[in-house]
């Protein structure tokens, strides 16, 4: 019989241990913690060693390597000649007279334009295959086509005052510059004469036609056709009797005139 109750073991309050497993565990969350803060910290750190490589000299094979970051660099030094510039303006002023340039620049188109449709207007009437020359006295036509038959100077016992083309009937004549029609009609010893006075104030004479095709007052372009050839008044044959008078009153030899302006007669 026993005395006293003996309880068994597995009664007994057993003190808690933790198991290795769980301490394991703990410690690698402990770890993990602290690589994180790690990181932070290695970041700063990285930082302050990039500032510090400024100011220390490098070395490349022994010979010390000098550079400046571009970001330390001086603002002008970085950007250079592209840098852009500050452009100084013009004081503003204001036009002057603005009014009377504009007409001015209206007036001189107005007057190119007539010009070019009244050079277009000569072209048109010109005779085809006419021979134009230009001078200083500007455009200068061969009066007509045809065989030279008599010269400028004394002639017969009279003087003769012009040179003369012979050719078929109905050849044209052709005025030998701009001017206007002063003549157009009968005229003695011409039989038909035509006057015409030039812009430059010579006069020409056409004689002889048997066909007139411009009348008194008609303004006449070089080239254009003013009179057929005839055999009229004092005459022994077809042709065209030319007179020029530079001044206006008197005659000189066309052959040198024409030839001074480009025509060979």
């Amino acid at each position: 019989m026993q005395t006293q109750t003996q309880r068994s073991p597995r009664g007994r309050h057993r003190k808690f241990n933790a198991s290795q497993t769980t301490k394991g565990r703990i410690a690698l969350v402990a770890v993990a913690t602290g690589a994180v803060s790690t990181a932070g910290v290695g970041g700063a750190a990285a930082a302050q060693l990039q500032a510090e490589s400024h100011a220390t000299e490098n070395t490349e094979n022994g010979t010390p390597v000098d550079f400046q970051l571009a970001t330390d660099a001086a603002p002008e030094a970085v950007l250079g000649s592209s840098a852009p510039q500050i452009l100084t303006l013009a004081e503003y002023k204001p036009v002057i007279n603005l009014e009377e340039q504009i007409d001015a620049a209206v007036q001189y188109n107005t007057e190119r334009v007539e010009a070019d449709l009244a050079a277009r207007a000569a072209e048109a009437v010109r005779v085809e295959g006419a021979t134009v020359a230009q001078s200083a006295d500007g455009a200068v036509a061969k009066p007509a086509e045809g065989a030279f038959t008599s010269g400028f100077g004394p002639r017969w016992g009279t003087f003769h005052n012009g040179i003369d083309i012979a050719n078929a009937e109905g050849t044209p004549i052709l005025a030998v510059m701009d001017g206007t029609v002063v003549d157009s009609g009968p005229a003695s010893g011409y039989g038909n004469w035509i006057r015409i006075k030039h812009d430059n104030g010579a006069l020409s004479i056409y004689g002889h036609m048997s066909s007139l095709n411009v009348a008194v007052g008609e303004r006449v372009t070089a080239g254009q056709q003013i009179a057929g050839m005839g055999n009229l008044g004092f005459s022994t044959g077809t042709h065209l009797h030319f007179e020029i008078h530079p001044d206006g009153n008197t005659p000189v030899d066309p052959v040198p005139w024409f030839a001074e302006r480009g025509i060979s007669i």
